[in-house]
């Protein structure tokens, strides 16, 4: 008997029939949501991959573009090196060093083994392909994309450079980071790092963190006149070296 105001619960039949359908609600939501995962998670590796792809591509067409005679000169570095947002990435900012200026530039690469998304692509495991032709003098420019890297990635990673490179330290030249409006409030504490770590080495060591560069519109990459500022401060600093 159900008394007057007083709602009906259901039989116990009709009960388990609204719990499995809850069930199955709940299941199917579940699965909507790690389907959506998984297309979000494979459409990020599809883009890392076409990305990766990109940048090798542009890494070797930056290698083929030999700039200048006389000494050897080897430039590892990242997009900067590379040129990316160029127009012509052969004038990106080592066209402007003295000497047969050579090019390993690797957008979105650094000191750090995992600076990249993309697989083996950190300075120390270039270095070795790099230098394989020789080199008077190895220009290693890097470190914004650094920026969210631990100081314990970045100094392995500085420490595997140098064995890269071998004994011939005197030969090689780092050149920190710029101060680039997107990245700039990391910018210390990876330049005074690898200031100290160059240092610690015995290497010679660039700081351009002070200098006034003309920026992209995305506030990370160089203008061809900031390419052009920028390669020839470091230009005149290496010259200082002796």
């Amino acid at each position: 008997m159900v008394l007057r105001g007083v709602a009906s619960t259901g039989s116990p039949s009709q009960m388990r029939s609204v719990r499995r359908r809850a069930a199955a609600a709940s299941a199917l939501f579940v699965l909507v949501v790690v389907s959506l995962l998984v297309v979000h998670v494979a459409d990020d590796a599809r883009a890392d991959a076409d990305r990766c792809e990109r940048f090798a591509a542009d890494s070797a067409a930056r290698g083929e573009q030999v700039a200048g005679e006389g000494r050897r000169v080897v430039v590892i570095g990242d997009s900067w090196s590379a040129g990316l947002g160029l127009d012509r990435p052969a004038q990106s900012w080592p066209s402007r060093l003295p000497g047969s200026v050579h090019v390993a530039g690797f957008s979105g690469s650094g000191f750090g083994a995992h600076a990249s998304a993309c697989a083996g692509v950190s300075f120390a495991e270039r270095a070795p392909a790099a230098v394989r032709g020789g080199a008077d003098l190895v220009v290693v420019e890097g470190g914004l994309n650094d920026y969210d890297r631990p100081d314990a990635e970045i100094r392995t990673g500085f420490a595997r450079l140098m064995r890269a490179l071998g004994g011939d330290r005197d030969r090689v030249v780092v050149v920190g980071p710029a101060s680039a409006p997107s990245r700039a409030a990391a910018v210390p504490r990876v330049d005074a790092l690898l200031a100290s770590l160059a240092e610690q080495y015995g290497v010679a060591y660039v700081r351009t963190s002070d200098l006034r560069l003309d920026y992209l519109d995305d506030r990370l990459h160089l203008t061809p006149a900031g390419h052009q500022a920028f390669g020839d401060f470091v230009a005149e600093r290496i010259a200082g070296l002796g």
